[in-house]
């Protein structure tokens, strides 16, 4: 079979581009070429493109890896995505990705691209790890090892934010106009975050280019939403199949997919809303009900599915105990929410489980179970926080924290070991390591992590005890019993009744 390098060789009944790529040059950077943004902003930007033309390709960067930059490479930028539905999987080609660059190999093209005049928007999707801010004191972490070694060579970064600075420096001095950066990543406020790291960043390196930044970037705030498994070798086999070409970029995903985005772009932007993108002027709402509803009970589900032995999220819902505590904590988390116009809470945790539930979706539980150091503060405490405040029930929330630290020990209960893949996972061993099995002891150590929990939750006795009863029956019952006995606990009555 023919590689995927031209839509020339494509099967009948495999979606084209709905315009000449060869017709439209690039306006947008993006950092982070993963298999989330190939199945989300890059079809967006395929659909805009198709509905309403521009010079709004994009030249991918990845910051380390050069695999798949290479893969789009031969493939002229091509790659097919491929949806899975309960009515069997489709799929299209995407075209528009223009080029793609590894940052780590080809940092001065990198920059040159980011310093063109025709690029007007960088976006990123590099997890929250990669950008190296610290959002409790609203400023770059200096001990990062990205940021670090940027501040000591700031005219050759290697880092996202030490990127983004010196592409805007070089655009400030040759008098071009700044882009617009979009932070696609799933963080809250995450505009806002980068903008705060960017600005520390420049500040600490020139006198007023932070200030400069500040006044004159645009850094609006998105909301992402679509279930993007890391693709396997099947993917790459159904790609074959569907399409005719060998593609070692292809991607897969679920037909379900949401964009909310602040609508600030002053040097324009592609017509994403062709692709069904929603331009808002705040998105905070609707990322709080994302992060809450969507990520939270993701989060519970993949500490809980993976111990359980349900190594995907559609295993989890064949459960009938993990199922009813899914719906628990969806349920806890909409109670967190102020309403939301045209938003029906109930409708989207149903929506929620029939996604979870699609059988043609294999998204790993180890997978998501990844950074929870990263994904716990937004997902589970600060709800968890507001619950507490409200008199409300706790348990929810005490339960998926306490599934996060039975994962914590690194082994089944079976006894296999395996990697928490989180950017604390040596301190979070070092902490719990005296603790041995005692669930008070593994408590205390992993509350007492700095910067991790607030000290409203850490403090309070009511929610460490809680914590501590969850995480005795998982170390003592094993989980899959655990998870049943939970089942049948009867709810707290809310204080405020």
């Amino acid at each position: 079979m023919a590689p995927l390098s031209s839509t020339a060789d494509i099967r009948p009944g495999v979606a084209r581009p709905g315009y000449a790529p060869a017709d439209h040059g690039p306006g947008i950077v993006h950092i982070g070429i993963g298999a989330f943004h190939r199945a989300h902003q890059a079809v967006y930007t395929d659909a805009a493109l198709a509905a309403s033309g521009g010079d709004w390709r994009i030249v991918a960067v990845n910051p380390r890896s050069t695999g798949i930059v290479d893969a789009l490479n031969a493939q002229n930028g091509l790659y097919t995505l491929i949806e899975r539905g309960p009515d069997g999987p489709s799929a299209r080609i995407v075209a528009s990705i223009s080029r793609a660059l590894a940052a780590g190999r080809d940092r001065d093209q990198v920059l040159a691209a980011m310093t063109d005049p025709a690029i007007r928007i960088v976006s990123l999707t590099v997890t929250e790890k990669a950008y190296g801010v610290d959002r409790a004191g609203n400023c770059v972490d200096p001990n990062h090892p990205a940021i670090a070694a940027d501040l000591a060579d700031p005219r050759h970064p290697s880092g996202v934010v030490g990127l983004l600075v010196e592409a805007l420096r070089r655009r400030l001095v040759a008098g071009t106009a700044p882009f617009t950066v979009l932070c696609c990543d799933n963080l809250p406020e995450n505009g806002a975050l980068v903008q705060a790291g960017v600005v520390d960043f420049a500040n600490r390196i020139e006198a007023g280019l932070g200030d400069w930044i500040a006044a004159n970037v645009a850094f609006p705030s998105t909301m992402v939403d679509r279930i993007t498994p890391a693709p396997t070798d099947e993917t790459l086999a159904d790609a074959l199949r569907l399409t005719g070409c060998e593609d070692m970029a292809a991607v897969e995903t679920e037909p379900f997919t949401q964009w909310v985005i602040e609508d600030r772009f002053p040097a324009g932007r592609p017509a994403w809303e062709a692709g069904g993108a929603i331009f808002v002027d705040d998105v905070a709402p609707y990322e709080r009900m994302k992060l809450r509803m969507l990520n939270g009970s993701h989060s519970m589900l993949a500490y809980a599915g993976f111990l359980a032995g349900r190594p995907y999220v559609r295993d989890v819902m064949r459960d009938g105990a993990l199922t009813a505590l899914v719906e628990r904590h969806l349920a806890a988390a909409a109670k967190t929410l102020a309403p939301l116009a045209g938003i029906d809470f109930a409708d989207y945790a149903r929506a929620l489980i029939a996604r979870f539930s699609n059988p043609a979706i294999a998204h790993e539980t180890y997978q998501i179970a990844m950074d929870g150091t990263q994904k716990l503060p937004q997902r589970l405490l600060q709800p968890a926080t507001e619950t507490l405040a409200a008199g409300q029930d706790i348990r929810p929330f005490a339960f998926a924290v306490a599934a996060w630290m039975r994962y914590c020990l690194g082994r089944t209960d079976e006894g296999t070991s395996y990697a928490l893949r989180d950017p604390r996972e040596g301190e979070i061993t070092a902490a719990i390591a005296p603790a041995g099995t005692d669930p008070a002891a593994i408590v205390a150590a992993l509350h007492g992590l700095p910067g991790l929990f607030p000290a409203t939750l850490a403090c309070d006795e009511g929610w460490v005890s809680t914590v501590v009863d969850l995480l005795s029956a998982m170390l003592d019952k094993g989980m899959r019993r655990a998870l049943v006995e939970e089942t049948r606990h009867e709810p707290a009555h809310d204080q405020t009744a």
